[in-house]
């Protein structure tokens, strides 16, 4: 061990303490290099309350005392090189706090790598590998445009397909590589959302509950190898949104919390620094250092893993000091609100860093509540997020088509309340993995009737999410009507496409997205009122409902037409802006699909009687539990 050796600069040293770093993997965590001749490995982590750290680990034994590293000055901060440390070595920190002697074995919160769980040590790694994108990455800022189709495969890596005939494992990433890209691209889906990727000690966490905020989990491979996943994504022309959870995180002693004997990480007082709910920690967003860290992390996958995107999980529980508390559970801020003042800040200076380095990718907000602005700019007085989940259209929706349809004519705003709101924010529409758990069943399970009407149901719901405005996501299962609950621990039922019902679901959503990339008409104007139009919105008693999607100039017009009940309806007319041959672009009832093959025989001539505030109309016939894409063609 040699004192003078250091990976740190005066000015990383600053920026870290200033909460301004966003690149300290770079310098904390271990790095193999050489120094005076020797090759080793330079370790540095942040431990500011202990009075001895050490590094043990493959390259000594694990002797505790073999390699003490040195403190930096007054920086909290304790590193030193260790000759001999080769990449692939297990590791941890030996911490020996100031208070009470507390000692402790922790894994390094920067490592890249990890044992797989539940072994808990850190891995020496690098991060080298000949990326293959270059096209990708010069040309994604033209495909992550607010003005271009985005819709989201969402899957989660443990559970999309296993392996039956070998203990029913979860696949790797090189076994991912060879197969979900080019299914995602069979789908039609412009990209994909991995539900959290980053090391995690509960594989029932599903990811959400993080420890190695630097490392892609170790059950399915190396870095190098989810990288190759990642660049066969974009081989197939596929964009890649990583789940990333900065809200809290698990209390495991070898992980973040209670770090050098202290609250380091977390608020010391549980009223601030611990979610009942989940039984984990939250993070103290007004510690410059934890800004650091969770900045550095964020711009980690960006930079290190192409990540085309940042959905981030739970936001509203950082934005409220009283979320899911009761009254004395929470500590007001220095003005007396319930806002989490610090975790404004730095979501907003986050989202600023990001889109200054990374201009061509997308953050998106899971945020549940009305907070205002979430995807505005913070120059306005907004997050800075490019999007935010439309979790208020999500339940409204699905608790309206839970209903049988014979009570869907008292429920009618659930449909249509989302008028109101729409574009008050970017929104992105979501069909998650939250709405298939914990007993709420899967989306074919939800639809109310027989199992013809369920099918049914489902294609008018999966319609319905294409023909408004806003981005999409769906999770995997919902494409081709899984019938039972996501499980974690359980491949989907792939088996079920040897039915046809099915089989014509799957075609439906391969429709859709066909169509919705195709029809400038259907996303160029996701986030602009003059791209959407209510034609009725208030036949109740029918529980129909039509609206219009605008194209350039007026041109290619959509009209979409959605019949909420099992009742056929003839003659059903409907107002339209422009004279000429409407044509049927899709029809969820088609035989194609699964339905009854009711329709309008490719499409229909305007008649000269205005209707619903237009100067034409069309008189249609709406098929059961469908919805209908009419096309303008003057």
């Amino acid at each position: 061990m040699t004192q003078e050796f250091s990976l740190l600069s005066a000015d990383d040293l600053h920026l870290f303490n200033s909460g301004g770093h966003y690149r300290l993997y770079n310098k904390l965590g271990a790095h193999p290099s050489a120094y005076r001749g020797a090759k080793g490995v330079g370790f540095a982590v942040w431990a500011p309350d202990a009075v001895e750290v050490s590094v043990m680990g493959d390259f000594n034994g694990w002797a505790v005392q073999s390699s003490p590293l040195l403190p930096r000055d007054q920086s909290g901060i304790w590193e030193g090189f260790v000759p001999g440390a080769a990449i692939g070595d297990r590791y941890k920190f030996h911490i020996v706090s100031r208070h009470g002697g507390y000692r402790v074995d922790k894994a390094d919160p920067f490592a890249f790598f990890t044992e797989v769980p539940p072994e808990r040590a850190s891995r020496i790694w690098d991060l080298e590998y000949g990326w293959n994108d270059r096209e990708w990455m010069e040309n994604r800022a033209h495909s992550s445009r607010s003005d271009r189709p985005m819709s989201i495969y969402e899957v989660h890596m443990g559970s999309w397909r296993r392996v039956p005939e070998d203990g029913c494992r979860s696949l790797s990433y090189l076994e991912m590589a060879s197969r979900l890209p080019a299914y995602v691209k069979e789908m039609g889906f412009t990209h994909v959302e991995l539900l959290p990727v980053m090391e995690h000690p509960f594989f029932g966490s599903w990811g959400y509950q993080t420890s190695g905020y630097f490392a892609p989990s170790a059950r399915y491979g190396t870095p190098q190898d989810f990288m190759a996943l990642v660049d066969a994504f974009h081989a197939q022309g596929i964009g890649v949104i990583l789940d990333w959870v900065p809200s809290h995180f698990p209390a495991d002693e070898h992980g973040l919390g209670f770090f050098d004997g202290t609250h380091l990480y977390e608020h010391a007082d549980p009223r601030q620094g611990r979610h009942k709910d989940w039984d984990t920690l939250v993070f103290n967003y007004d510690r410059h250092e934890v800004q650091s860290f969770l900045a550095s992390s964020a711009h980690f996958w960006l930079d290190r893993y192409h990540a085309d995107g940042l959905r981030v999980d739970a936001v509203a529980s950082m934005l409220y000091l009283d979320y899911s508390r009761q009254e004395g559970e929470w500590i007001p801020n220095v003005y007396g609100g319930r806002e989490n003042l610090g975790a404004i800040q730095f979501l907003r200076s986050l989202n600023e860093s990001l889109y200054r380095e990374h201009p061509d990718v997308q953050t998106i907000a899971e945020e549940s509540t009305a907070w205002p602005m979430v995807s505005r700019p913070t120059y306005l007085g907004g997050l800075g997020f490019g999007m935010k989940w439309d979790m208020g259209w999500m339940h409204d929706t699905l608790s309206y088509m839970s209903l049988d349809p014979v009570h869907r004519r008292y429920h009618h705003d659930k449909l249509t309340f989302r008028g109101l709101y729409m574009f008050t924010e970017n929104f992105l529409l979501p069909l998650s993995h939250d709405e298939v758990v914990h007993g709420k069943g899967s989306l074919l399970g939800k639809m109310p009737g027989d199992d013809w009407c369920k099918f049914a149901n489902l294609r008018l719901l999966l319609g319905y999410l294409y023909a408004q405005p806003g981005k999409k996501l769906l999770f995997m299962g919902g494409e081709f009507g899984q019938w039972n609950e996501w499980a974690h621990d359980a491949s989907l039922d792939w088996n079920l496409l040897e039915y046809e019902p099915h089989r014509g679901m799957k075609r439906w959503v391969q429709d859709l997205n066909r169509l919705y990339r195709e029809e400038p008409a259907l996303h160029r104007l996701d986030f602009h009122p003059e791209g959407f139009r209510w034609i009725d919105c208030s036949d109740t008693d029918g529980s129909v409902v039509s609206l219009l999607r605008r194209g350039d100039s007026g041109r290619h017009d959509f009209l979409v037409v959605g019949n909420f009940t099992p009742v056929p309806r003839s003659d059903y007319r409907v107002g339209v802006p422009r004279e000429g041959y409407w044509k049927e672009a899709l029809n969820s009832d088609a035989r194609l699909y699964g339905g009854s093959g009711i329709g309008n025989m490719g499409g229909l001539e305007t008649a000269p009687v205005p209707l619903h505030n237009q100067p034409f109309s069309l008189a249609l016939t709406l098929p059961p539990l469908a919805i209908l894409f009419f096309r303008c063609e003057r």
